[in-house]
């Protein structure tokens, strides 16, 4: 497997939130109360190891602004407390997702075996369409 990279855990020092409407079904309390989370969190501003704030800004993330900038909406739940943590887990999983190191491919050549087996199962196929045609007398 590839490497990864030790991360300490992403704070509420490191992001900017704000408290905003939710949206959908909810009746008074959606109309009413600010429990939606809009988390910001700046990458090339953060304190990020150089090759994973590469690989989360190459990453293409719709989360992710031109000028890099992660943005997460959480309101799923009915509290603003709680909507913070699950903004910050879904923050925490995208940037360990990206501190993930995918193992180098090695390229490798098929066997002398399975190159004959391709060929011969071609032939055959060939074979029977060929034998398929109109059959003169």
């Amino acid at each position: 497997m590839g490497e990864r990279a030790h991360l300490p855990p992403i704070t509420g020092d490191d992001v900017v939130w704000t408290a905003v409407r939710a949206q959908g079904a909810g009746g008074q309390n959606v109309n009413k109360v600010a429990s939606a989370v809009h988390l910001r969190f700046d990458v090339r501003g953060s304190s990020l190891p150089e090759a994973v704030k590469a690989r989360l800004l190459a990453s293409g993330d719709q989360r992710i602004t031109p000028a890099g900038v992660v943005v997460i909406k959480a309101q799923r739940h009915r509290t603003q407390e709680r909507n913070l943590a699950d903004a910050l887990e879904r923050l925490q999983a995208l940037v360990e997702a990206a501190a993930h190191v995918p193992r180098a491919r090695r390229p490798t050549r098929p066997t002398k075996g399975s190159q004959r087996r391709r060929v011969d199962s071609k032939v055959e196929r060939g074979r029977t369409k060929a034998a398929r045609g109109r059959v003169v007398e």
